[in-house]
């Protein structure tokens, strides 16, 4: 866990009731298929998980762990398995717009691009995580947006915008937190709990 990482995600807003955490796990099929131990290192009340391709069973053993942690909880893509665990959806960039019943608890989406950001603007996604700013194992390759580009792009809508990808506590002091609105992180935040 990155102490520097989970100081700055706490500068950049006030946690207050009713308002998505500044500070997200991402789970993810290789790198961190089960977030549980993960979880119980993040600071209780303060936090969120994006639950990604996850099984049900696995889900719900989440989901019960992060309501007795006060830890908000986003399933991805899948609407109906968000509805029954009460918790809110998630929207990969893939998907156009999201198709389901009633109204998620609340609603956040990825975006890598200026359209894709307009997009969650129009489904009303509450946060939206830009990525990646930086070069991440989860897309090896891939292009960055680097700081002045997601910058520039999380300036340009009226929306929170989460940074995600290949972020750590010094990388994190490159965001101007004027206009980041969280960060999102797998590897920074899914370590081994602290000692003592």
């Amino acid at each position: 866990m990155d102490g520097k990482l989970l100081a700055w995600a706490f500068r950049v807003k006030p946690w207050r009731r009713g308002r998505l955490p500044a500070l997200w796990l991402f789970s993810d099929p290789a790198r961190l298929p089960d977030p549980r131990a993960a979880i119980l290192c993040l600071p209780r009340g303060r936090a969120g998980v994006v639950l990604r391709g996850a099984a049900s069973e696995l889900a719900r053993a989440t989901a019960r762990l992060c309501r007795a942690r006060r830890i908000a909880l986003a399933i991805a893509g899948d609407w109906r398995l968000a509805w029954h665990l009460q918790a809110g959806l998630h929207l990969p960039s893939r998907h156009a717009r999201w198709r389901g019943r009633g109204r998620p608890r609340f609603l956040t989406a990825a975006a890598h691009s200026a359209a894709e950001l307009r997009r969650a603007r129009r489904i009303g996604a509450q946060l939206v995580f830009l990525s990646p700013v930086f070069p991440t194992a989860s897309h090896p390759g891939a292009a960055a947006l680097g700081v002045l580009r997601w910058v520039a792009l999380a300036s340009r809508v009226r929306l929170a915008v989460a940074a995600l990808g290949g972020l750590d506590g010094r990388r994190a002091r490159r965001l101007p937190r004027r206009h980041c609105a969280g960060l999102a992180a797998i590897t920074a935040l899914g370590g081994a709990p602290p000692n003592g």
